[in-house]
């Protein structure tokens, strides 16, 4: 509920304070008076996208307060907790309009968005007057506006789930197609590069153990006559033989000879025989090394060959010769998904068929109820159309397919046919003013029966009626008040007559300024208010007792 609202130094206002109450609240006063004025600061504190220069001449800004009473459940606490701002019984909004046309807002005591306002004010307050197109008379709210009726928040959520599934089933088919596209566009590469490194089986490591051999095996090349002849000059067998034979030869004379040189050659032969020893010991490992670099040059030519290829396919994909076999198995796993890619096309098919089916299902469900809100919806109205005198006008909730989409596949349209055996076409453009404000009055009975915590406000809703028919819109208009607080902009007695809290807007030139004052009204003004809008500005004896009458109707 609206407690209260504040505004300072807006346009003609430069201080109004006002406090409404439950239940029928009613704002009369002359043309030109204000009461759009106080309809504008409301918006203005509540974030609404309205006029820009609010400030009053003088003044350097403009500021609105706003005060609600909100019940432990009502939706705008969990706005708050999102927008992790106090929450509590009571809501307090403020908003600043500098002259330089700077806005600041708050929300308890918080800066905050504008945004955030926005947020809050959808459901906080509910505007609607003849001309307002962000409401009833926007078709494409209207589907929106039977879901909130017919409470089909499930239905609606598995709808959107199930296209949520289907888009992402659609994308994963895609993406497969696309990806087997692409691997079709280079079959013949996968299967000629997989046949050529699949023959030549690269092995990790490889390339530097092949080139090293090679290495060994040409320096060999270089080396090996060299060491054959230096085993030859040690143990040769040629006709003047090695130093192995020569130094036996030597030991052998020398020993014939020992007898007769009385020991004197015993040192030198002890010497020759450790020298044969050594000698014998380096021709081993001469002929070791002989032997190890013995090769076969049809070995050299092979391990060349092969290092070469192992290169060149190296040099051909762009990888390191040593990583051809990572590139062979990422080649056959390519081909490997080009050659299943029909099975899985076929289950990707298969799943996105089936997420097809869910959402045909989840939205045939969702249309089916909004269906069956529908008919409750035009029957309510047929009983609401009644009371407001329009009792052979047809209200009807008119169904057309649409493209698939998030929320089902039905465009939903309220339309009214306001004679018998006239076409009925869309609110907006069927019904004559008078008309129009009762159908609106009528829709918004319906579609706010549920609707708790909201102030509802009606600017002129009864524009172009009177008599009976503005009596009947008072009656509505006092109905709805029973489960939630409305307030009324009019210019009608029979609907201010109604109301349960009446204030009258005013306009005062004082020293050359016009402001605008606010003025609750007792019985006895509410009779002479009542009277003035029956009669005009001469108020006689019998339009006040006009006014009584209908005070007390």
């Amino acid at each position: 509920m609206l407690r209260s609202l504040d505004i300072r130094d807006v346009l003609i206002i430069d201080r109004l304070e006002l406090g409404f109450r439950p239940g029928l609240n009613v704002l009369t006063g002359e043309t030109g008076a204000g009461k759009s004025i106080l309809l504008d600061a409301l918006g203005f504190v509540l974030g609404w996208r309205g006029r820009a220069d609010l400030v009053r001449a003088g003044a350097s800004a403009g500021e609105v307060v706003a005060v609600f009473d909100l019940p432990p459940d009502h939706p705008a606490h969990t706005i708050l907790q999102e927008a992790g701002l106090p929450a509590g019984p009571e809501l307090l909004l403020r908003r600043i309009n500098s002259a330089d046309g700077r806005k600041t807002a708050w929300i308890n005591d918080r800066r905050v968005s504008g945004e955030v306002l926005r947020a809050l004010s959808e459901v906080l307050v509910e505007l609607h007057g003849q001309h307002d197109d962000r409401g009833l008379l926007n078709p494409r709210g209207h589907r929106r506006l039977l879901d909130s009726f017919g409470n089909l928040d499930a239905p609606l959520a598995a709808t959107r789930a199930a296209w949520r599934d289907r888009a992402a089933a659609r994308a994963a088919l895609d993406r497969a197609e696309a990806a087997l596209e692409g691997l079709r566009a280079e079959e013949d590469f996968l299967r000629h590069a997989v046949a050529e490194l699949d023959k030549i089986a690269p092995e990790p490591g490889e390339e530097a153990a092949l080139d090293t051999r090679r290495r060994q095996m040409q320096a060999a090349a270089r080396v090996r006559a060299d060491i054959a002849r230096a085993h030859a000059a040690i143990a040769g067998t040629g006709a003047e033989g090695g130093a192995e034979a020569l130094a036996g030869d030597a030991l052998r004379w020398l020993d014939g000879a020992a007898d007769a040189t009385d020991g004197r050659l015993d040192d030198p032969m002890a010497a020759l025989t450790r020298a044969l020893d050594e000698l014998a010991h380096a021709a081993q490992g001469v002929e070791a090394c002989l032997d190890a670099l013995d090769f076969d040059p049809h070995e050299l030519e092979a391990i060349e060959e092969r290092l070469f290829a192992l290169r060149g396919l190296g040099r051909k994909h762009g990888v390191a010769p040593d990583d051809l076999g990572g590139f062979a198995q990422e080649l056959r796993a390519r081909l490997a998904a080009l050659d299943g890619g029909a099975r899985d096309l076929a289950a990707l098919r298969g799943a996105l068929d089936d997420a097809q089916a869910g959402y045909d299902a989840a939205a045939n469900a969702l249309g089916d109820a909004r269906r069956a809100a529908a008919a409750r919806l035009d029957a309510m109205m047929a009983a609401e159309l009644a009371p407001l005198r329009m009792e052979r006008a047809v209200f009807t909730t008119l169904f057309e397919p649409t493209d698939p989409g998030p929320e089902g596949c039905d465009t939903v349209t309220f339309t009214v046919a306001t004679n018998p055996g006239a076409p009925a076409g869309p609110l907006n453009k069927i019904a004559s003013g008078g008309e129009l404000s009762r159908f609106l009055l009528a829709l918004k009975v319906c579609l706010t029966r549920d609707t708790g915590g909201l102030v509802l406000i009606f600017d002129e809703i009864d524009r172009g009626v009177g008599g009976a028919t503005a009596d009947a819109v008072g009656r509505r208009l006092v109905a709805l008040a029973q489960g939630a607080q409305v307030l009324v902009v009019t210019h009608s007695p029979q609907v201010a007559a109604r109301g349960a809290h009446h204030w009258r807007v005013e306009k005062h030139v004082d020293a050359g300024v016009t402001t605008s004052r606010v003025t609750a009204l007792d019985c006895a003004a509410r009779v002479d208010e009542i009277a003035r809008m029956l009669a005009g500005d001469t108020v006689t004896d019998a339009a006040r007792a006009a006014a009584r009458a209908l005070l007390n109707g």
